[in-house]
């Protein structure tokens, strides 16, 4: 299993620094973020979460919540990327990034 999951399911806030331009201005690419667990049903519409959809795992933005379906997550582009339940924490703070 993907050892940040790992820390998050055994209670720990972790910081990450997800690849990647499809967060931006939120986040930037590598930009460090503080992680807590968390569960699909502790988070709300634009929560940023720690999630897995389709087999993948990454930091992106909660667009709507549904009691069976859970939540539909996507990136601050307007782009979706699906339904899930699987998640894992929820972005408690955006760190400087370094060199800024």
């Amino acid at each position: 299993m993907h050892r940040k999951i790992e820390q998050l399911q055994a209670g720990k806030t972790i910081v990450s620094r997800e690849p990647g331009n499809s967060m931006v201005p939120l986040i930037r690419h590598r930009q460090p973020v503080r992680i807590a667990p968390a569960t699909w049903e502790d988070v709300v519409p634009g929560d940023i979460v720690y999630c897995r959809v389709r087999g993948n795992v990454y930091t992106h933005l909660v667009k709507a919540k549904n009691a069976k379906r859970g939540l539909l997550i996507g990136n601050n582009r307007g782009g979706t990327n699906g339904w899930t339940k699987q998640v894992f924490g929820k972005v408690v703070e955006i760190l400087p990034a370094a060199g800024g």
